[in-house]
């Protein structure tokens, strides 16, 4: 069976990339469950002021209701001539959660008289593993890139159509879910993780 990890989400991409990356390191002896796996318990909102105190609270929170090792994560996008935004608030800019063509849209209209060469940004992903006994690892992946005027490609979701990698013609969401998993700043993240996860192995 090996030893359970619990990683503090219901998004079954993310329970299969971590999968993805521990089957491609040779990791064996670690069974993931999500949070559709365990008794529900009380999740704290997401307030912190920080990619990291979110992704630690999250597997905190995790670790202490089932007694699990936790993986938890946060991430979004940083946009340089936005100093940064909207980073933590990425998934609601627009207000709503999750409302990916609402904040696509604020996010050009708030871009729209920045000159190509002021369109860096990046996206950031955090991920903390908790243990029982409380010790914390907290790793950070980015993926550098820059914001388009306008969506392209069909694939991905939230700010892929808007984003290309290191500058490049292609979109997040024009990259196939391999290729994205190879650069992504989840990815990124998670290889970090390795050496931790490893070791509960």
């Amino acid at each position: 069976m090996g030893t359970r990890v619990l990683v503090a989400s219901r998004n079954a991409k993310k329970l299969k990339e971590l999968r993805r990356i521990l089957d491609d390191a040779g990791v064996a002896g670690i069974e993931l469950v999500s949070l559709d796996d365990v008794p529900p318990y009380e999740e704290a909102p997401e307030i912190g002021a920080t990619f990291e105190e979110n992704a630690i609270a999250k597997a905190r929170d995790g670790a202490v209701a089932t007694g699990l090792p936790c993986v938890a994560d946060d991430s979004g996008i940083e946009v340089d001539a936005l100093n940064g935004m909207p980073g933590v608030l990425s998934a609601r800019w627009a207000g709503r959660h999750g409302d990916d063509e609402d904040n696509n849209a604020l996010l050009l209209g708030q871009l729209g008289d920045v000159p190509d060469e002021r369109r860096t940004a990046r996206f950031v992903s955090t991920c903390a593993l908790v243990l029982p006994d409380g010790t914390t690892t907290v790793v950070r992946g980015e993926w550098p890139g820059t914001i388009a005027r306008e969506p392209q490609g069909e694939g991905g979701f939230g700010y892929d159509p808007l984003f290309h990698p290191d500058g490049g013609p292609r979109s997040a969401a024009d990259l196939t879910p391999a290729e994205k998993d190879a650069a992504s700043h989840r990815g990124r993240a998670l290889t970090q993780l390795l050496p931790a996860l490893a070791a509960l192995a």
